[in-house]
């Protein structure tokens, strides 16, 4: 029994100046510095990136969806629509381009909603960080597959004969107006991930909303063809604005009116959505 007590006593008076100096190191270094907004945003950027790296599939509608659109309202509308596929294709492909970009926005919400479903999103509000910087990571992340997406389809549009005239220099602006548009676009999105219940709730409202919004717009033909009451819906909408800008930024035109549109519309869907979105996230 005393052999017992003196070894216990032992081995405590052995742990006591351990805990003194863990004590000691912890309350005499400094605390890390918070990470900042862009630094916790790129963060979940790049978590959003390494989800494509495990699901592999998440890849099919930047890569084959792109490119079967691309080949499919080219080969069927080429010939009835300007006389030739080498024709139409300079003004079908800026403007599809446009149209598959927005569609492929709509999986930000089913991603947002999939990760709250999960609780992943109980964890990241507990954490000391900028309470947008998750959904703006999800944006971020987004941006890149959008990026991949336009490469593949100007790629594919170049193989069956598309020619920017505004050379490197204009398709490199009209994309990048495109991502500024496509950004903004998806808070819509993310308000809809956090609104509703199950993705394929979110799937089905976005299919609602964007269907008619990308196509009632200039995308296939000149609005000039249409009903008047169609043309006054047509040519106010953002889609429409946005692929007018792109495909005159690769033409080689410089559409200023169209441009501020774009980066209007961009600028009222941030103001609208983005603070509905968060206001969602922390109440969710």
């Amino acid at each position: 029994m005393t052999t017992t007590t003196t070894t216990q006593e032992t081995e405590l008076e052995r742990e006591a100046p351990r805990a003194e100096e863990l004590a000691a190191l912890l309350l005499s270094a400094e605390r890390p510095a918070r990470p900042s907004a862009l630094t916790t945003s790129l963060t979940f950027g790049w978590r959003a990136m390494l989800k494509i790296k495990h699901v592999p599939e998440q890849m099919f509608d930047v890569t084959a969806f792109p490119i079967m659109m691309v080949l499919m309202y080219t080969y069927l509308f080429g010939g009835a629509i300007a006389g030739s596929v080498s024709a139409y294709v300079q003004f079908l492909l800026p403007g599809i381009l446009t149209m598959s970009v927005v569609m492929i926005t709509m999986y930000t919400g089913v991603a947002v909603n999939t990760d709250i479903v999960k609780g992943v999103f109980d964890r990241f509000r507990s954490l000391p960080i900028w309470r947008p910087s998750p959904m703006v990571g999800y944006l971020l992340g987004d941006v890149v597959r959008y990026l991949i997406a336009s490469a593949v389809m100007l790629g594919v549009g170049l193989l069956i004969g598309y020619r920017p005239a505004g050379g490197v220099a204009g398709v490199l602006l009209g994309v990048a107006l495109l991502m500024v548009f496509a950004f903004s676009f998806s808070w819509i999105w993310t308000m809809f991930g956090l609104l509703l219940r199950t993705e394929k709730s979110v799937m089905g409202v976005s299919m609602m909303v964007i269907f008619p919004l990308t196509f009632l717009s200039n995308v296939f033909v000149d609005p000039r063809t249409m009903p008047g009451w169609l043309q006054a819906f047509v040519n106010n909408s953002p889609v429409t604005h946005v692929a007018t800008a792109v495909r005159e930024l690769m033409a080689g035109e410089w559409p200023a009116a169209d441009i501020a549109w774009s980066l209007g519309w961009s600028a009222l869907l941030v103001a609208v959505f983005g603070p509905v979105t968060m206001r969602l996230y922390n109440r969710r």
